[in-house]
């Protein structure tokens, strides 16, 4: 019998962490994170829970590193982006926003929203953890590149913490509706396309960004 190759089960060991995560968001979403038990991810991930244990101490870890893999490290690419970009600041934005809501909306990274709205108020130390790497990075990110436009003349002036949340709540809004009520078959629901949404959304605010001569 061949032994094993140790370059496998090396990669394995790499590929765990996110195996972990995986299994943890579905579960998650599925039952919820106070129902969910630590011993459930492990064995949808395969593995043992002291395995579980070896990389994550704790179940509130584990979802504060869904969090971050999921939205934490989009927002930091992001923001790189936004340093080296010398454009319109009304194109950053779009193509920022498109693409950053596309891929939450495609992926299952669009569940941590669902999940964090219905389970942060019994779990403040979570609620920090999101407030602390995503909401403030994220807010600081699209006020300045908002300020941006407004130093430029493309944009006119406005309150930046109002014309964040215009920007970013329907879009949490859409991922929500994903996995709450557009996971359900209702009948006379109207046909809904989260993608075009997306798209028309950051349109219709942007426009209203624009000075008149810019627009």
């Amino acid at each position: 019998m061949n032994a094993p190759d140790p370059s496998l089960r090396r990669r394995r060991k790499e590929a765990r962490p996110q195996e972990l995560l995986d299994a943890a968001l579905s579960l998650f979403v599925e039952k919820g994170f106070a129902a969910s038990r630590a011993e459930e991810v492990a064995a949808r991930a395969g593995v043992s829970k002291g395995t579980l244990y070896l990389y994550f101490p704790s179940k509130e870890e584990l979802l504060k590193a869904v969090i971050a893999h999921c939205l934490s490290e989009r927002i930091a690419e992001g923001a790189a982006k936004a340093a080296d970009f010398t454009g319109p600041a009304a194109d950053l934005l779009r193509d920022l926003l498109a693409q950053w809501w596309e891929h939450a909306y495609d992926s299952p990274a669009g569940a941590v929203f669902k999940l964090v709205m219905t389970e942060v108020r019994n779990f403040p130390d979570i609620a920090e953890f999101y407030v602390h790497e995503v909401i403030g990075p994220a807010q600081q990110l699209l006020a300045s590149i908002l300020q941006r436009g407004i130093d430029n003349g493309e944009f006119r002036e406005v309150d930046l913490g109002v014309a964040v949340h215009s920007l970013v709540l329907p879009l949490i809004m859409v991922c929500v509706h994903k996995y709450s009520i557009g996971a359900c078959q209702v009948e006379g629901a109207w046909p809904f396309d989260g993608r075009a949404f997306i798209r028309q959304h950051i349109e219709l605010v942007l426009q209203g960004l624009l000075r008149p001569a810019a627009a």
